[in-house]
Order: structure tokens, then sequence, then C-alpha cells
């Protein structure tokens, strides 16, 4: 796989451009994976760089951080729109002429094909996860930190249409996990 240049992409409103990969087991669970050296879970997400397709972006972020090829995975679905989250003031980094103020985001649901012995979190030199389990679909909503929960709200619900079973409303669920 062609290897870019990481440049950050910022568009004109301070978004940064990235994708957000929500992996599926054949029960319906979904890949939860805790960032490495710190007690937090999210779904595997990355930058699209610069002369890269979302789908290209999919594909090479899902090898960086999952290591999965594209034979390992089938794509259920993607959202349609863009979703955004800002960054709380605390992360904004000022010191560029173009701050990047948050993400702009398009997820995929993704249902995974191979064996669980494929997923790999050390595919690459600086690994971004050091742990993963698999977690019921609308678990992450309630988990994830607060400033990205409505963008997964929306990106879960959008992504259920294309699995019958995921059908409790996220509501429900997080009352639930609560």
């Amino acid at each position: 796989m062609r290897r870019l240049a990481p440049l950050d992409i910022i568009d004109q409103n301070g978004f940064r451009p990235n994708v957000g990969i929500v992996i599926c087991a054949a029960d319906g669970r979904v890949f939860w994976a805790k960032r490495i050296g710190h007690d937090a879970w999210q779904f595997p997400q990355g930058g699209i760089h610069h002369g890269e397709s979302p789908r290209d972006a999919l594909y090479r972020e899902l090898h960086e951080e999952v290591g999965l090829e594209p034979a390992h995975v089938e794509i259920l679905a993607q959202t349609q729109g863009w979703l955004r989250y800002r960054l709380p003031r605390r992360y904004v980094r000022r010191t560029s002429k173009n701050p990047c103020v948050g993400q702009k985001q398009k997820w995929f649901l993704l249902r995974l094909l191979g064996d669980e012995s494929d997923i790999r979190l050390d595919r690459c030199g600086k690994p971004e996860f050091d742990g993963w389990r698999w977690v019921s679909y609308w678990y992450p909503i309630s988990q994830v930190i607060d400033f990205k929960r409505g963008v997964y709200r929306q990106a879960l619900k959008e992504l259920s249409r294309a699995l019958p079973d995921a059908a409790t409303p996220p509501d429900a669920e997080d009352r639930h996990h609560a």
C-alpha cells in the first residue's frame, strides 16, 4: 500500500477530514479499542491525507491501527454526509495559521470476514491502541469521551440501518450503560 505524507488538511472552517471505523463481528458486537497508555476507549479513526479519498483513508487506517487488510472486511454502510465534532478549547493548537477546531468525519461500518487472529494492533511502527474487546453495538455512545459522544450517536444511528439486529434505540441503551 502506498504511504502518503501525513499532511493535515484543515478546511476553511477549521475542521480536519477524518474517517471513523466501526468493525462488527458476526453477532453484531463492535470492535472497541483502548488508546495506548491511556484509559480511553474509542473506535479506530484517522485523518484523510492530501490526495486520498475517504475509502482509501479507511483502508490505510484499518491496516495501520487494526492490522486488517481489505480482504478481511466487507463494507456494509457509510454515512452520507460529514459528521462534525468540535475539540474542547484545551485541545486546539493555536500555533498554526489555520488551527484545527475539530474533525469532520465519514464513518464506515465494516463486517469482519477474517478471524479475530487477523486483528493486530502492532502492524505499524507507532501503535494507536494497546487493547481491544467486542462490545454491544450502542455501548460506545455512553463510554467515549464526552466531546465525541454526539458524533458517535449520529454515526451509529445512521449505520444501524445496515444491521437489523442493532435496532435498540440509542437512548434506551445509554440509560442501560449509564
